[in-house]
């Protein structure tokens, strides 16, 4: 997953995490190596967390597959783990490549806890569900970004403190940098965000701004919402930061299978720190995007 992940000899494994009121605090998101947050319908956000580099022992809550899930975590060839999900969602993540964990389907790993009330309450056994990897989703997972010792945002970049983001009017994330902690720090609006486990802030080396088109499906959730779909094929603009400064960029994904490229104007790849990398998907007509 960084420069290092090459040396851990298991796979990547992202699992799904859900991000409403109800489910926060959550239980891991600081153990991650990235995170994709990601607009989904009622405009509510969620997560893809990846984990490689550590494996904590509790993560969740988990909530169920979406359509754009399969092409980020295809290039990581590893286990995709969600409670549930529409059936055309569920195969196209096994089409995509991954292996496919899900409550519903009876993996192993998933329980309910007593303190939190359903929906919001399955969480997971991480090394459960990598203890069931089979012969063709075992191998350590290629590098997703350009991880090295002169991260671009660093060399190049403005000085900036603050990341002010609108994913849509219920997600409303923003990110401070804190020199303290040697990384960004992330709120809900103005309300810190947090992990259950500790209480410790949830904290990013770098954050990476992608802006994206969100397209309606054909599909509904049980509320009778759209289900959106994030395209994740294409390119666009790209927000890159790193030790409180931020660089502007552009990123392409060529396929469902290919990792998404982080490039400068001039073609040069971004850099990024080694360490956890947020990744915030937001969209071009309804979304903002603004550094202080």
């Amino acid at each position: 997953m960084d420069s290092a992940g090459a040396e851990i000899n298991r796979p990547a494994l992202a699992i799904k995490i859900e991000n409403s009121i109800d489910a926060r605090p959550q239980t891991g998101l600081n153990a991650a190596d990235m995170v994709w947050e990601e607009v989904v319908e009622g405009g509510i956000s969620r997560y893809v967390a990846v984990y490689h580099s550590t494996v904590p022992p509790v993560l969740g809550p988990v909530r169920s597959v979406r359509p754009m899930d399969p092409a980020i975590a295809a290039p990581l060839h590893g286990l995709f783990a969600f409670s549930g999900g529409q059936a055309p969602f569920v195969s196209a993540t096994r089409a995509a490549g991954l292996q496919v964990l899900s409550a519903d389907m009876g993996s192993a790993g998933f329980y309910r806890v007593n303190d939190r009330s359903a929906p919001h309450n399955t969480y997971v056994d991480p090394a459960a569900l990598l203890a069931q990897a089979d012969d063709a989703h075992r191998a350590p997972p290629p590098a997703q970004f350009v991880v090295g010792p002169a991260p671009t945002a660093l060399a190049l970049g403005a000085p900036t403190g603050l990341l002010d983001l609108s994913l849509s009017r219920f997600a409303q994330p923003s990110w401070t940098w804190s020199a303290v902690d040697g990384a960004w720090l992330r709120s809900e609006g103005t309300t810190p965000a947090v992990e259950a486990s500790d209480g410790a802030p949830l904290r990013a080396v770098n954050v990476v701004v992608l802006r994206v088109d969100v397209v309606n499906t054909a599909f509904t959730d049980p509320a009778n919402n759209p289900v959106p779909e994030t395209v994740m094929v294409g390119g666009g603009e790209a927000l890159v930061a790193t030790g409180g400064k931020t660089v502007a960029a552009t990123w392409s994904k060529a396929s469902v299978g290919e990792p998404v490229v982080l490039t400068l104007p001039d073609g040069a790849p971004v850099v990024l720190a080694a360490g956890s990398t947020w990744v915030e998907l937001v969209p071009n007509r309804t979304g903002s995007v603004a550094v202080g």
